[in-house]
């Protein structure tokens, strides 16, 4: 009885000893607040409130991104749309690959924007799981300042685009964004 009494309490001792392993090993593959701001920085060059706000809002919802998608779109819509984009994705300690992205959209929406998009990217548990469609609903679900987010998903894995750009455009649309290996002009 002894014998099992030592046995579980070694257990426990290494089950509770290895846990701040396990999360500093968790931490270690995704980015936190302070380095997503400093890429943000990097990227759009001056950080607005808005988009301090935007982060902040995507990581208390989202918490740590383990990949991040920096680029640039264009898109335009007359009840029925379509986006258009190229960057780079970047994993915590990889190198960036090249990704284009381009989607369909429809719905009560009209105008055009051509945007700088900095995209927090969860649960990518590998890189060739980005070549896919994420559907999602277009509009303003956070502004501030300037700067727009929504939420895309496929599976686990969760996309939070924040975008601030030029151009007028006024409405919501659903659709989707079909990230690939290579530039298409098909939406689709």
């Amino acid at each position: 009885m002894t014998r099992t009494i030592h046995g579980l309490l070694a257990l426990l001792a290494l089950i509770v000893f290895s846990l701040p392993n396990a999360v500093q090993a968790a931490e270690d593959d995704t980015f936190s607040q302070e380095e997503v701001m400093s890429k943000a920085r990097g990227f759009f060059g001056e950080t607005t409130k808005g988009l301090a706000k935007a982060v902040e809002k995507v990581f208390k919802d989202q918490g740590r991104p383990n990949a991040i998608i920096t680029g640039e779109e264009a898109s335009g819509a007359f009840g029925i749309g379509a986006r258009y984009g190229k960057g780079e994705l970047t994993k915590k300690g990889g190198k960036p690959i090249k990704i284009y992205w381009q989607g369909p959209s429809v719905g009560f929406d009209i105008g055009g924007n051509a945007s700088k998009v900095f995209t927090l990217v969860y649960h990518l548990k590998h890189t060739d799981l980005i070549y896919q469609r994420f559907p999602g609903v277009d509009g303003s679900f956070y502004v501030v300042a300037g700067v727009g987010v929504n939420y895309l998903q496929s599976g686990e894995t969760i996309l939070a685009p924040m975008r601030t750009g030029v151009g007028l455009r006024a409405g919501a649309s659903i659709g989707y964004l079909h990230f690939t290996k290579e530039h298409s002009w098909n939406p689709f």
